[in-house]
């Protein structure tokens, strides 16, 4: 299995990449701030069942279809910036947005939620060429199951994830949990959680492979 200080090597690199602000913590901020940290959490578990995922994908080579056929990589790219396009649709279309964690009209389900996290995730190609550039330079086929070993470093990457977003989570859901008494505050919300999902979209449909 994989070495200790291989491991440690790993966490550094999943570290710096977890401290960065990118596509994942932006969703999982936009909902916690404006359903509180259940909703965040939850986008948050989708996303990480969505790393591992990609690590099995990459493991039994699926991953190498964007890199050998590049139309693959682009019909998955412009479905996620569908997919995408659709939420803020939903969002701005929605008469009420649930604030806080206390407020018994939620908009979504924890499960639609979780799905929305997940589907996020695995309809990004950047995640699964990332997977497929990072991961294997920490696998020894030497000392094990390649699969096994890909899963132990989603968990990892997953676990320090956790710690660096569950901090980002409880943070915007204080600030959402503030503004959720004002009704312009609600309405403010709404429409950043909308253009946030517009921006992904945008970024995700114009993302060079590269």
């Amino acid at each position: 299995m994989i070495a200790l200080s291989t491991l440690a090597l790993f966490s550094g690199a999943c570290l710096a990449l977890a401290i960065t602000p990118g596509p994942d913590m932006l969703l999982i901020a936009s909902r916690s701030a404006s359903q509180g940290k259940v909703a965040g959490f939850a986008s948050l578990a989708g996303i990480q069942l969505g790393t591992y995922c990609h690590a099995l994908a990459a493991a039994l080579g699926l991953s190498q279809l964007f890199v050998t056929l590049p139309i693959a990589y682009d019909v998955v790219r412009f479905i996620g910036a569908a997919y995408l396009l659709y939420l803020a649709f939903k969002t701005f279309r929605s008469s009420s947005m649930a604030l806080s964690a206390s407020t018994t009209l939620p908009r979504y389900s924890r499960t639609q939620m979780f799905f929305q996290g997940l589907l996020t995730n695995v309809l990004n190609p950047k995640m699964a060429l990332f997977v497929l550039a990072l991961f294997p330079q920490f696998i020894d086929p030497n000392t094990g199951s390649i699969v096994l070993q890909m899963l132990l470093l989603a968990t990892v990457l997953n676990v320090v994830g956790l710690i660096a977003n569950g901090a980002v989570i409880i943070m915007a859901s204080r600030v959402g949990s503030r503004l959720g008494a004002s009704e312009r505050a609600a309405r403010w919300l709404q429409k950043m959680l909308g253009m946030v999902f517009v921006g992904l979209a945008c970024r995700l449909a114009l993302a060079a492979r590269d």
